[in-house]
Order: C-alpha cells, then sequence, then structure tokens
C-alpha cells in the first residue's frame, strides 16, 4: 500500500512538473514577444505563477529558455531546408530558405545577437536545439556550391553569420519587410555566381 501511494505521488509530482514546464514556456514565449529575449527572467516566472527557484530548475540558463521556446521552430527550419532542395534548384533553394531563417530570427528582438553568438559554442543549449537546422543549412550551402550557383570561397557558417547580420540590421533600423528583403537580397546577389538573385526576390 505504501509503495502504491509513493507511486501516485511520484505521478502528481510529475505531472505539476510538467504543467509548470508549460506554464513556464507559455509566459516566456508571451515575454520574449512583447519585449525580445533579454526580458526579465524573473517576470516570466511571475507571469507563470510559479517561483524563480521553479524556473531555474526547469531552464538554468536564459540560453536553456530559449532553446526550449524555439526546439520546434528550428525543426520545422531542418524539414523546410530538405523540402526545398527537393523541389527546387540549389540556388533557389538556398535564397528561399535564406529568407525564412532571417524571417525566424526576427521573431523576437535580440534573437539574431543570440544566435550568431552561439552558432560555435558547444557548450550552449540553444547551439545543441539548432544542430538540425545547422546542418540543413550546410548541406544547402554546400549543394549549391557544388552545382556552382554559390562563390566556393565562403562557408556556410559564415552564410549564416551574415544572414543573422540582416536580421540584425533590420531590427537596429527598424526597417520593414520590404527593406529587409532588400538586404538580404544584396547579400544572396554577393553570394551568387552568375550575379543574379533567384526567386523569392526577382
Amino acid at each position: 500500500m505504501g509503495d502504491k501511494r509513493a507511486s501516485r505521488a511520484m505521478r502528481a509530482m510529475r505531472a505539476d512538473a510538467q504543467r509548470n514546464r508549460e506554464r513556464l514556456l507559455a509566459a516566456a514565449r508571451a515575454a520574449f514577444a512583447r519585449a525580445g529575449v533579454e526580458t526579465s527572467l524573473d517576470d516570466i516566472a511571475r507571469d507563470a505563477n510559479v517561483g524563480s527557484g521553479t524556473l531555474y530548475r526547469h531552464f538554468p540558463t536564459r540560453e536553456a529558455l530559449v532553446a526550449a521556446v524555439l526546439d520546434d521552430r528550428y525543426e520545422a527550419l531542418a524539414a523546410e531546408a530538405a523540402r526545398l532542395q527537393a523541389e527546387h534548384s540549389p540556388g533557389e533553394a538556398l535564397v528561399a530558405w535564406l529568407k525564412l531563417f532571417v524571417n525566424h530570427l526576427m521573431t523576437y528582438r535580440g534573437l539574431a545577437a543570440s544566435v550568431a553568438t552561439v552558432l560555435h559554442d558547444e557548450t550552449s543549449p540553444l547551439y545543441s536545439a539548432c544542430h538540425a537546422m545547422r546542418a540543413a543549412a550546410y548541406e544547402l550551402v554546400a549543394t549549391a556550391q557544388r552545382g556552382g550557383a554559390v562563390r566556393d570561397d565562403i562557408d556556410a557558417s559564415q552564410v549564416l553569420y551574415l544572414a543573422a547580420g540582416v536580421a540584425w540590421a533590420g531590427e537596429q533600423s527598424a526597417a520593414d519587410r520590404a527593406g529587409v528583403e532588400h538586404m538580404l537580397a544584396v547579400l544572396v546577389d554577393g553570394l551568387l555566381c552568375n550575379g543574379r538573385v533567384p526567386r523569392p526576390f526577382g
């Protein structure tokens, strides 16, 4: 009987912990949309109706929380890379995916800088969260280079940094969507070997 009571109590604790985690993620999404990824973690805990200690038990660092909020988005970006490669030429696939990546980075203020900071920091939870996305981006760039669509004197990590720079510049200058797309089109024009920006920019 004692073992059954202990088991029920353990299940209840796990369910409560899961509810707390889900409340924290919902509060974080709302706070990031409102104030960016550098918003107060204590405020997020308060909005989720949990203590700060509960937040830090689930997410020991800000990056861990950001990674958890964005995990499904990175999986979607990786899946989109595969779809674009199957349906478009290498140059078109890369250009279309870069647009998706820049739009993603502009979801929350400060995200572009955060992602750029951890692209090569293997100790970061955010680095781990975007592993599949990063690998997909590397394959997009490599395929475009093998096909002669993209210059071969730049590597995929530099392409990602440049795309993050476009998102950061758009954020800092409060550029509208057309302004951001223009900056990305200029970047892509410098990447392409034929000097002609393929769809979706022209």
